[in-house]
């Protein structure tokens, strides 16, 4: 038995053991890690692909971090937010086509119109769709009050991605100061862990002077906070941010490279959470035209494909060359069936696909 051999074979994983497969660099190695972490989903998860309708409902942001191209500083972004009525309308092209569960995802904001849109609009989602969808909000940092006021609205699910457990490395891709602290994000996570949502978190890979060994530690914050589900990708460079600024555009080897180690942080994300959600990002689409499919079979079980009228897609890019910005609903879902089929995966139609994690840990 090799040395790789006897790591997959592992209950517990040190650091060292995460460090030495996300080090991995010789092809056959890497793919004996996927097919670990896959047999791994098998057996905790099953070979059935969740869809998340994905409906970016506005691109108004108060944060000013280094990497997204929304940021509040960026004023080449036609701000937009979607009509109350034009997201029911999308939520109900959501159920009417079997997805079984929703992401609304926007810019960060806590003013009182925002809160109160929101809680509106999930109570309204609610009643044209008798109670059966899962809804996922991925919103930002807000205050327990708010939160709750989601959760008794309707909310299930919560995505806060922390984008590094390394805090010195946090802080440099985020300005210094108030509206920007690790510990707030840290905060709001275990304020949605204590109101009973599931809770996702996630992190960037390939970040300017992120190390394996931050990943490593990243995996561990996952399974330290007790998380339910993970949406995380590669990094990508947005042409209009400090940080973009800084590392300029990808070249073909750099963004195989970071497709790589995209699908490496899934897979060893998998051997070690097990019975977590794990989503396969658009952001891998994005460097590679097959990267949400090599997700799904390096681990990943959910994707969230964009619903989102193609009208507003254009002022929703956090990073450079953001796919299918024309490809409207209809043309997408075909496409991911189509994918998904061909790789041996079937879709979970018609069902909220609750992290099996979560039902653990809650008896739900």
């Amino acid at each position: 038995m090799t040395v790789l051999d006897k790591i997959f074979n592992k209950d517990e994983f040190t650091k060292d053991d995460l460090v030495s497969l996300l080090s991995l660099e010789d092809p056959l190695d890497i793919e004996k890690l996927f097919k670990a972490a896959y047999q791994v989903k098998l057996k905790h998860v099953g070979k059935t692909v969740w869809l998340r309708g994905l409906i970016e409902l506005s691109n108004i942001c108060t944060k000013d971090c280094f990497y997204c191209g929304i940021r509040k500083s960026n004023k080449n972004v036609d701000r937009f937010t979607i009509d109350f009525d034009e997201v029911v309308s999308e939520v109900i092209w959501i159920k009417e086509h079997r997805y079984g569960s929703l992401v609304m995802q926007s810019g960060e904001r806590s003013d009182e119109k925002f809160v109160d849109t929101v809680e509106a609009l999930l109570k309204e989602i609610h009643l044209k769709t008798g109670n059966s969808l899962g809804v996922t909000l991925s919103l930002g940092e807000q205050t327990l009050e708010t939160y709750e006021r989601w959760r008794k609205a309707g909310a299930h699910r919560y995505l806060l991605r922390i984008e590094s457990s390394n805090r010195e490395l946090y802080r440099k891709i985020h300005p210094d100061n108030k509206l920007h602290s690790y510990d707030t994000r840290l905060e709001c996570l275990r304020r949605l862990r204590k109101l009973g949502y599931q809770v996702g978190t996630g992190v960037m890979q390939g970040l300017p002077g992120q190390t394996m060994e931050d990943l490593a530690n990243d995996v561990l914050f996952f399974k330290e906070i007790d998380i339910d589900m993970i949406g995380m990708g590669p990094y990508i460079p947005h042409n209009e941010t400090p940080l973009g600024k800084q590392v300029g555009d990808y070249s073909e080897k750099q963004k195989e490279d970071a497709v790589t180690l995209g699908l490496k942080m899934i897979a060893v994300t998998r051997l070690v959470l097990k019975d977590v959600n794990i989503a396969s990002t658009t952001a891998l689409q994005a460097l590679s035209p097959l990267g949400r499919e090599h997700g799904l079979l390096a681990g990943a079980n959910v994707l969230m494909p964009n619903v989102t009228d193609t009208k507003f897609r254009s002022g929703y890019q956090l990073y450079n060359d953001k796919p299918a910005l024309n490809e409207n609903a209809d043309e997408s879902r075909l496409a991911l069936e189509k994918s998904i089929e061909n790789i041996g995966e079937n879709i979970g139609y018609d069902l909220q696909g609750n992290a099996n994690h979560w039902k653990k840990r809650t008896g739900e």
